[in-house]
């Protein structure tokens, strides 16, 4: 059904290759849009995207612990650390 495709990289003008395997993943979550930049270039522009945030100091609306949120918390939202909010998200 997929077949490797050879893209060219917007960052860094390379081809690579868009597997079968990587467009069945794609497929299976719903993504539309092909890859626009290489393994390379995808690597150092989530580097650069994480160097940029900022954190914040915040504690934890359910168990209390110290931790860091990339927004701002404001009085009229509860913050949940990471462990608390998956937990928050997987029962509903």
């Amino acid at each position: 059904m997929f077949e490797d495709k050879t893209l060219i990289c917007k960052e860094c003008g390379s081809e690579f290759v868009f597997s079968a395997g990587e467009q069945e993943f794609y497929a299976e979550k719903g993504l539309e849009n092909e890859p626009q930049r290489c393994k390379e270039c995808r690597i150092a522009f989530k580097k650069a995207r994480q160097a940029a945030r900022t954190y914040h100091e915040a504690v934890c609306a359910k168990c209390g612990a110290a931790c860091r949120v990339p927004f701002e918390p404001t009085q009229d939202r509860p913050v949940y650390c990471s462990t608390c909010f998956e937990e928050i998200r997987n029962n509903g």
